[in-house]
Protein backbone atom coordinates (compact mmCIF):
# COMPACT_ATOMS: atom_id res chain seq x y z
CA UNK A 1 0.00 0.00 0.00
CA UNK A 2 1.36 3.42 -0.92
CA UNK A 3 0.06 6.94 -1.14
CA UNK A 4 0.19 10.37 0.45
CA UNK A 5 -1.69 12.74 2.71
CA UNK A 6 -1.95 16.48 2.26
CA UNK A 7 -3.37 18.98 4.73
CA UNK A 8 -4.71 21.86 2.65
CA UNK A 9 -4.67 24.18 5.67
CA UNK A 10 -1.05 23.74 6.75
CA UNK A 11 0.39 22.42 3.46
CA UNK A 12 1.95 19.51 5.33
CA UNK A 13 2.62 16.41 3.22
CA UNK A 14 3.10 12.87 4.48
CA UNK A 15 3.80 9.82 2.33
CA UNK A 16 3.63 6.11 3.06
CA UNK A 17 4.83 2.95 1.31
CA UNK A 18 4.05 -0.29 3.12
CA UNK A 19 4.13 -3.99 2.32
CA UNK A 20 2.45 -6.88 4.07
CA UNK A 21 2.52 -10.65 3.88
CA UNK A 22 -0.14 -13.14 4.98
CA UNK A 23 -2.12 -10.42 6.74
CA UNK A 24 0.85 -9.07 8.71
CA UNK A 25 3.07 -6.00 8.27
CA UNK A 26 6.29 -6.96 6.48
CA UNK A 27 8.25 -3.80 5.67
CA UNK A 28 7.57 -0.06 5.36
CA UNK A 29 9.40 3.04 4.19
CA UNK A 30 10.29 5.78 6.68
CA UNK A 31 10.16 9.01 4.70
CA UNK A 32 11.83 11.02 7.47
CA UNK A 33 14.97 8.85 7.67
CA UNK A 34 14.75 7.60 4.06
CA UNK A 35 15.24 4.02 5.22
CA UNK A 36 13.16 0.87 5.32
CA UNK A 37 11.75 -0.40 8.63
CA UNK A 38 11.50 -4.15 9.19
CA UNK A 39 9.10 -5.06 12.03
CA UNK A 40 9.93 -8.78 11.72
CA UNK A 41 13.26 -10.66 11.38
CA UNK A 42 12.05 -12.19 8.11
CA UNK A 43 12.26 -8.74 6.47
CA UNK A 44 15.87 -7.96 7.50
CA UNK A 45 17.38 -9.24 4.25
CA UNK A 46 14.91 -7.21 2.17
CA UNK A 47 15.55 -4.12 4.31
CA UNK A 48 19.32 -4.36 3.84
CA UNK A 49 18.95 -4.77 0.08
CA UNK A 50 16.48 -1.91 -0.35
CA UNK A 51 18.40 0.44 1.96
CA UNK A 52 21.41 0.11 -0.34
CA UNK A 53 19.33 0.95 -3.41
CA UNK A 54 19.74 4.72 -3.18
CA UNK A 55 18.34 5.28 -6.68
CA UNK A 56 15.18 3.40 -5.75
CA UNK A 57 14.84 5.36 -2.50
CA UNK A 58 15.23 8.63 -4.43
CA UNK A 59 12.39 7.63 -6.77
CA UNK A 60 10.14 6.67 -3.85
CA UNK A 61 10.86 9.94 -2.06
CA UNK A 62 10.15 11.97 -5.19
CA UNK A 63 6.84 10.20 -5.72
CA UNK A 64 5.68 10.53 -2.11
CA UNK A 65 6.68 14.19 -1.71
CA UNK A 66 6.15 15.57 -5.24
CA UNK A 67 4.18 13.45 -7.71
CA UNK A 68 1.56 12.08 -5.32
CA UNK A 69 0.71 15.47 -3.69
CA UNK A 70 0.55 17.09 -7.14
CA UNK A 71 -1.92 14.43 -8.29
CA UNK A 72 -3.94 14.87 -5.12
CA UNK A 73 -4.18 18.64 -5.67
CA UNK A 74 -5.31 18.08 -9.26
CA UNK A 75 -7.99 15.64 -8.12
CA UNK A 76 -9.10 18.17 -5.51
CA UNK A 77 -9.45 20.88 -8.15
CA UNK A 78 -11.49 18.53 -10.32
CA UNK A 79 -13.76 17.72 -7.40
CA UNK A 80 -13.78 21.12 -5.70
CA UNK A 81 -17.23 22.09 -6.93
CA UNK A 82 -18.61 18.82 -5.58
CA UNK A 83 -16.67 18.89 -2.30
CA UNK A 84 -17.72 22.47 -1.52
CA UNK A 85 -21.26 22.05 -2.81
CA UNK A 86 -24.00 22.90 -0.32
CA UNK A 87 -27.62 22.43 -1.37
CA UNK A 88 -30.30 23.88 0.87
CA UNK A 89 -32.99 21.53 2.15
CA UNK A 90 -36.74 21.77 2.30
CA UNK A 91 -37.85 21.14 5.88
CA UNK A 92 -41.40 20.35 6.95
CA UNK A 93 -43.45 19.02 9.84
CA UNK A 94 -45.92 16.23 9.08
CA UNK A 95 -48.83 15.03 11.21
CA UNK A 96 -52.11 13.35 10.32
CA UNK A 97 -55.24 15.29 11.20
CA UNK A 98 -57.33 13.37 13.77
CA UNK A 99 -60.81 12.35 12.65
CA UNK A 100 -62.36 13.80 15.82
CA UNK A 101 -61.43 15.59 19.01
CA UNK A 102 -61.54 12.26 20.84
CA UNK A 103 -59.01 10.66 18.51
CA UNK A 104 -55.48 10.51 20.00
CA UNK A 105 -52.88 12.64 18.29
CA UNK A 106 -50.90 10.78 15.64
CA UNK A 107 -47.07 10.69 15.61
CA UNK A 108 -45.32 13.81 14.33
CA UNK A 109 -42.55 13.72 11.74
CA UNK A 110 -39.93 16.25 10.73
CA UNK A 111 -38.66 15.72 7.20
CA UNK A 112 -35.70 17.37 5.44
CA UNK A 113 -34.98 16.73 1.77
CA UNK A 114 -32.84 18.12 -1.05
CA UNK A 115 -29.73 18.75 1.06
CA UNK A 116 -26.08 18.05 0.20
CA UNK A 117 -23.72 16.68 1.49
CA UNK A 118 -25.13 13.77 3.47
CA UNK A 119 -23.65 14.48 6.92
CA UNK A 120 -26.58 15.58 9.05
CA UNK A 121 -28.06 15.29 12.53
CA UNK A 122 -31.73 15.75 13.35
CA UNK A 123 -33.33 15.99 16.77
CA UNK A 124 -36.56 17.11 18.44
CA UNK A 125 -36.74 20.00 20.88
CA UNK A 126 -39.62 21.07 23.11
CA UNK A 127 -39.62 24.08 25.45
CA UNK A 128 -35.89 24.49 24.86
CA UNK A 129 -35.05 20.88 25.78
CA UNK A 130 -33.89 18.13 23.43
CA UNK A 131 -36.09 15.04 23.33
CA UNK A 132 -34.53 11.60 22.92
CA UNK A 133 -37.06 9.24 24.51
CA UNK A 134 -39.80 7.67 22.37
CA UNK A 135 -38.19 9.01 19.20
CA UNK A 136 -37.69 6.88 16.08
CA UNK A 137 -34.80 8.18 13.98
CA UNK A 138 -34.60 7.14 10.34
CA UNK A 139 -31.50 6.94 8.17
CA UNK A 140 -30.27 9.40 5.55
CA UNK A 141 -31.35 8.28 2.07
CA UNK A 142 -30.29 9.43 -1.41
CA UNK A 143 -32.59 11.27 -3.80
CA UNK A 144 -32.64 10.68 -7.56
CA UNK A 145 -30.91 14.03 -8.23
CA UNK A 146 -27.84 13.36 -6.09
CA UNK A 147 -29.13 15.19 -3.01
CA UNK A 148 -30.23 13.52 0.20
CA UNK A 149 -33.22 13.28 2.47
CA UNK A 150 -33.41 12.54 6.14
CA UNK A 151 -36.13 10.03 6.71
CA UNK A 152 -38.77 11.18 9.12
CA UNK A 153 -37.93 11.36 12.79
CA UNK A 154 -41.13 10.66 14.69
CA UNK A 155 -41.82 11.81 18.24
CA UNK A 156 -44.54 9.42 19.33
CA UNK A 157 -45.80 11.36 22.35
CA UNK A 158 -45.27 14.87 21.04
CA UNK A 159 -48.36 16.94 20.29
CA UNK A 160 -47.60 19.66 17.73
CA UNK A 161 -51.06 21.19 17.53
CA UNK A 162 -51.30 24.96 17.71
CA UNK A 163 -52.29 26.14 21.16
CA UNK A 164 -54.38 29.31 21.39
CA UNK A 165 -52.73 31.92 23.55
CA UNK A 166 -49.37 30.16 23.59
CA UNK A 167 -46.54 32.64 23.94
CA UNK A 168 -43.82 30.27 22.76
CA UNK A 169 -43.35 29.72 19.03
CA UNK A 170 -41.28 26.61 18.32
CA UNK A 171 -39.51 25.63 15.12
CA UNK A 172 -38.53 22.68 12.96
CA UNK A 173 -34.97 23.70 12.04
CA UNK A 174 -32.16 22.54 9.77
CA UNK A 175 -28.72 24.01 10.56
CA UNK A 176 -26.08 23.50 7.88
CA UNK A 177 -22.39 24.24 8.59
CA UNK A 178 -20.25 24.82 5.51
CA UNK A 179 -17.13 26.70 4.49
CA UNK A 180 -19.27 29.81 4.05
CA UNK A 181 -20.72 29.71 7.57
CA UNK A 182 -23.83 28.39 9.27
CA UNK A 183 -27.07 28.50 7.31
CA UNK A 184 -30.43 28.09 9.03
CA UNK A 185 -33.87 26.94 7.85
CA UNK A 186 -37.03 26.79 9.95
CA UNK A 187 -40.56 25.46 9.68
CA UNK A 188 -42.93 27.21 12.11
CA UNK A 189 -45.26 25.29 14.43
CA UNK A 190 -46.35 25.81 18.02
CA UNK A 191 -45.25 23.84 21.12
CA UNK A 192 -42.55 21.72 19.45
CA UNK A 193 -39.62 21.81 17.07
CA UNK A 194 -37.27 19.58 15.16
CA UNK A 195 -33.65 20.53 14.46
CA UNK A 196 -31.13 19.19 11.95
CA UNK A 197 -27.41 19.85 11.66
CA UNK A 198 -25.31 19.13 8.58
CA UNK A 199 -21.56 19.66 8.26
CA UNK A 200 -19.22 19.93 5.27
CA UNK A 201 -15.72 21.17 6.20
CA UNK A 202 -13.10 19.10 4.30
CA UNK A 203 -9.63 19.95 5.65
CA UNK A 204 -7.61 16.74 5.44
CA UNK A 205 -7.45 14.74 2.22
CA UNK A 206 -5.71 11.50 1.31
CA UNK A 207 -4.95 9.51 -1.80
CA UNK A 208 -3.33 6.10 -1.99
CA UNK A 209 -3.40 2.53 -3.19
Amino acid sequence: MFGCEWDNETGKVNGFNEYGYDGEDFIEFDLRTETWVAPTPQAFITKHKWDNDRAGISKIKNYLTQECPDQLKKFLNYRRSSLLRTDRPSVSLLQKTPSSNKTPSSPVSCHATGFYPDRAIMFWRKDGEELHEDVDQGEILPNHDGTFQMRRITARNLNCKSVNGSKELKLCCFDFSSSSGVLHWCCHRRSCCCCCCCCCCPAHLQVGT
